[in-house]
């Protein structure tokens, strides 16, 4: 494969660029224990330029995991706890009065960042959680007129509970379409969870991810390099109607009101490749598809009420079309 030449002007070569971000699993697990899934996740949404959407009952890492793939990728990370007083400015910025200079000049929000994580973003009004799309969809955000571009590489890493629904505002379906993944975070095997406290009865400080010894081992020109070799890998056209199958069969399903729309179809075909090239192929297989397909359509279908009093989910019903969609040879 070609070597990449970043803005830097300094020559990339793809294969040493996903050994960086291979690494990334052995670094983060120095500090998160048992969420490869949820990393491997984290990595595709870099590598496609999307967000995330983590949900996970509370105390499962979601935020030690995120401040881990920073710290293993020298990124800058910033954390906003969402509430119900939250104002859109508290998060982009805004214009503050020097009285010495008698001018207004930008302070910014902690959306000028690389890492945001929105901590239960459900938990603050529909207008609070609008001022994100312009910075998820646009990568910039406007204020009094004025766009100021986002830091790059910049990624949301949102959080919400998916058991304490009480004072919450669910994510329109707008939005949710904007995430590019939706991954779960399980609760941890038994296995895991002794492993876990082994690591904090023998002084393991999740507020010390140095002290944890986690490295960088990978960083910005590495995502640049991976980047660029994502984007040559080849999708045949029978893999782009078998992405096409799977989507329109789930406008067509009895069990839910909303299927996923074009921009899906797109998210899984963008997910799929960087899953491919991961993996060490440059052209993708239905089976990156199938990888990928319920991260990257669990949020952009909605089930009919009648489907969910019967114990039906949305996973259920994305393998179930998956089964049935006819595989290209």
């Amino acid at each position: 494969m070609d070597p990449t030449t970043d803005n830097a002007g300094n020559t990339r070569d793809p294969g040493s660029a996903r050994a960086s971000l291979e690494a990334l699993r052995a670094e983060i697990a120095k500090a998160v224990v048992g969420q490869d899934p949820a990393v491997t996740g984290l990595v595709v949404a870099l590598l496609c330029r999307g967000h995330v959407l983590l949900e996970g009952v509370p105390g499962v890492a979601k935020t030690l995991l995120v401040r881990a793939l920073a710290s293993a990728l020298e990124l800058d990370t910033k954390r906003v706890q969402f509430t119900p007083d939250l104002m859109p400015t508290d998060i982009t910025g805004s214009l503050v009065f020097d009285a010495r200079t008698a001018e207004f000049s930008f302070q910014p929000g902690p959306v000028f960042t690389n890492l945001l994580l929105a901590d239960e973003i459900n938990r603050t009004p529909p207008k609070t959680q609008s001022s994100l799309l312009e910075a998820m969809e646009e990568r910039q955000v406007t204020v009094d007129g004025t766009p100021r571009p986002l830091p790059e590489p910049f990624l949301v890493a949102a959080t919400q509970n998916p058991v304490e629904y009480e004072g919450t505002y669910p994510l329109p379906e707008a939005q949710l379409d904007r995430f590019l993944l939706k991954l779960t975070i399980p609760l941890p095997s038994r296995e895991d969870e002794i492993n876990v406290l082994t690591r904090h009865a023998e002084g393991f400080d999740p507020r010390d991810l140095r002290a944890a010894g986690v490295r960088p081992v990978a960083g910005p020109a590495d995502l640049e390099a991976a980047r660029a070799a994502v984007a040559k890998t080849a999708v045949s056209p029978e893999i782009t109607g078998y992405v096409v199958d799977i989507c329109r069969a789930t406008r067509d399903s009895p069990s839910l009101t909303l299927g996923v729309s074009p921009r899906g179809a797109t998210a899984l075909l963008a997910t799929a490749r960087a899953w491919a090239w991961l993996t060490g192929r440059d052209y993708v297989i239905p089976d990156d598809v199938k990888a990928l397909a319920l991260p990257t359509l669990r949020h952009r279908v909605q089930l009919r009420p009648e489907a969910e009093m019967e114990g039906v989910t949305a996973d259920s019903v994305i393998n179930a079309i998956l089964s049935h969609v006819p595989v290209p040879r």
